[in-house]
């Protein structure tokens, strides 16, 4: 006799830190449009099963390109994914079929974490840490983020391979520092994410572009608040303050940290926002302030180039 597995089921609190959806928009919309349709536990409390879950999150990226929620939360969730990948077409995704991430892929789908780590530190060594992180690193994390939000990958299989990697991704940053010296290295920039994103994978491979450039990184980790990010840049005397933006996080927002920031910082930091999100904001908030990874190292020439000029 064969058991059927038991129903996953995820409280409003872990909804929101999953999909990045607020608590408030998602009781409006099961009020408004009939969805989500939660069921309730003892005490009354939502609880939402994962085929709903997982077509949340394709809401959420559909909003983060522009759609507003009348006209897409009838749909189903083969249709979201189907209108989500039209809309995302412009962004070429990387090559699932490319062997070396297909091995990758199929390491944390297996859990075979320690294989993992001996396959990317092997790549990170043959390749160099610079394609690594963009031939290998980069491309990877988003067939990961793709995988989860399409129910492929679980939550903890996304974690795993986070913890793998940091792992990884330190070491490799720490040897850079060691052969380059940062004791009077410039700028200054200091690496971290507002307290809403809570994903520190994008700000390790800004680290370490930005030590290959030869410069003095200070890294604050994840989720800090903004009067915090102000007094860290200035008692470390930071040229930069660098941010990273997920998927998590929607455009506005991301544009809203970053406005507020540039405020409290005044003229004398720049604000550099990079991530999947950040390039939806980048008309707004401009090509120099937001980068993609390929853009560091001619940042960094602007920086010393500009800064040059005003010492002279």
């Amino acid at each position: 006799m064969t058991t059927q597995a038991p129903t996953v089921l995820s409280s409003i609190s872990d909804v929101e830190r999953e999909t990045g959806i607020p608590k408030e928009t998602l009781r409006v919309w099961e009020r408004r449009y009939d969805f989500p349709q939660p069921q309730r536990d003892d005490n009354g409390e939502r609880l939402y099963p994962l085929e709903q879950v997982q077509r949340l999150r394709v809401v959420k990226r559909l909003l983060d390109l522009g759609y507003r929620p009348g006209k897409i939360m009838h749909m189903g969730t083969d249709e979201l994914s189907e209108l989500a990948n039209k809309a995302g077409a412009t962004t070429p995704p990387p090559d699932a079929s490319d062997p070396e991430l297909s091995l990758c892929l199929e390491l944390i789908r297996g859990h075979k974490m320690h294989e993992l780590r001996q396959r990317m530190a092997q790549a990170q060594l043959q390749l160099g840490l610079r394609r690594f992180v963009t031939d290998v690193v980069a491309p990877l994390t988003t067939l990961v983020g793709d995988s989860w939000a399409a129910g492929k990958l679980a939550v903890f299989e996304e974690h795993l391979y986070a913890e793998t990697l940091q792992s990884v991704m330190r070491n490799a940053i720490f040897a850079a520092n060691q052969q380059i010296g940062h004791a009077s290295a410039t700028p200054r920039v200091l690496l971290t994410t507002v307290p809403q994103e809570r994903h520190g994978l994008g700000l390790l491979m800004a680290e370490a572009l930005l030590a290959l450039e030869g410069a003095h990184c200070v890294s604050l980790g994840v989720q800090t608040p903004l009067s915090d990010i102000v007094h860290a840049a200035r008692t470390q005397q930071a040229d930069i303050v660098a941010l990273s933006f997920s998927t998590v996080m929607s455009p506005r927002a991301a544009i809203e940290n970053v406005v507020e920031l540039k405020n409290r910082l005044g003229p004398g930091t720049e604000v550099w926002a990079g991530g999947s999100c950040a390039a939806l904001a980048r008309r707004q908030l401009g090509p120099q302030c937001v980068l993609d990874l390929s853009d560091i190292p001619g940042a960094i020439a602007r920086w010393r180039a500009q800064h040059a000029a005003l010492a002279s």
